[in-house]
Order: C-alpha cells, then sequence, then structure tokens
C-alpha cells in the first residue's frame, strides 16, 4: 500500500512585533471597527450583548484600565475589554471579561492569550477573587481557547430569541412608518 506524503503546513507570514497597552481615546474608532467586523449579527444572531459603540463609549469612559489593545504598525490589530464589579452584599469583586477580539490576519499568534494575561493581572490588581467569561454555546474555537487558559466550571445559560416581525403590532407599526413615509 503507497503511503502519501503529508502535506506541508504553510508556515504563517512573520508578522510585526505587537504591543499590549491600555485602549487611548485615538483607539476607539479601530477598535469599533475591528468589533464590527468580528461580532457580526450573521455570525451570530442571537448575541445577548450587541457590539455597538455606545456600549464601547460607556466601557472606555468608565473602564478604560480595563481596556486593552493590542497594536502592531500603529494598526489596533486586537483588544480585550473588561470591568471589575462588585455585587450586592457579597465581599467577592469579579472580573468580567466582556469582548476579547482579534483580527484574522493575526489569529493564533498568541495575541489572544497575552491579551487574556495582562487583563488578567489588572483584576488582580484590583481585588477581583474571580474572573468570568461568557461565550455562545457553538464557538467551540474560543471555548478551547478559555479551557486552554484556565477557565473551567462552565455553568450552561440558555438566552431564548422571538422574532417580532410576525407580531401584530409590529407589522402595524411598520405599516404606519410606510405610509408616512409616501
Amino acid at each position: 500500500m503507497d503511503v502519501l506524503p503529508k502535506p506541508k503546513r504553510k508556515r504563517p507570514k512573520s508578522l510585526p512585533p505587537v504591543e499590549i497597552r491600555e485602549m487611548e481615546l485615538k483607539d476607539v474608532a479601530a477598535v469599533y471597527d475591528l468589533g464590527q467586523k468580528l461580532f457580526t449579527a450573521e455570525k451570530w444572531p442571537t448575541l445577548y450583548r450587541s457590539w455597538d459603540d455606545h456600549e464601547l463609549a460607556q466601557l472606555f469612559s468608565s473602564d478604560v484600565e480595563t481596556c486593552l489593545v493590542a497594536e502592531a504598525d500603529g494598526e489596533v490589530v486586537g483588544f480585550a475589554l473588561g470591568r471589575v464589579t462588585e455585587k450586592p452584599r457579597s465581599a467577592w469583586r469579579y472580573g468580567l471579561l466582556l469582548w476579547l477580539g482579534v483580527s484574522r490576519r493575526f489569529k493564533r499568534s498568541g495575541i489572544a492569550t497575552r491579551l487574556l494575561r495582562q487583563l488578567t493581572g489588572l483584576f488582580i490588581e484590583r481585588d477581583a477573587r474571580i474572573m468570568l467569561v461568557d461565550t455562545a454555546a457553538k464557538n467551540h474555537a474560543a471555548l478551547a481557547f478559555f479551557r486552554r487558559n484556565g477557565f473551567g466550571q462552565e455553568i450552561r445559560h440558555v438566552y431564548l430569541s422571538q422574532n417580532l416581525e410576525n407580531d401584530p403590532r409590529y407589522i402595524e407599526r411598520k405599516d404606519d412608518l410606510d405610509d408616512t413615509l409616501d
């Protein structure tokens, strides 16, 4: 029996050095644009938190010290956005990793791990005792990444959605809006 040679893996193209740093005002637009490419409604239609300019602005204005970017050659190629929070009547502080994204060109280059490690350190400096992250159950790459990086104790949540376009009130409102435009 003939044995076929294993196909050679393509070596990734050489990537420029990447700096991880705190997000600055000048980075907000680039972070937003990258998030728009990564967190699309087509790919994640039932994401319970939506990627939008309001959430990004709110995080930047209230939690800038836990908003990080990865920069290469003057370009934002990744980000980690987090928040430290406390639950009422609890002595525990929680570090929440809300958004983690890396440009497709820089996938599997270690940037997400570096962002996660730096954010973890920031949470520890702010006395967080637990770090939480969530992702879609079908996002197998993210689940594998977080498991490799020490996350466990998975708790399943069920988020339900309902398409309101078939509700008579939605149809009536749409018809009324169409009439006003005519």
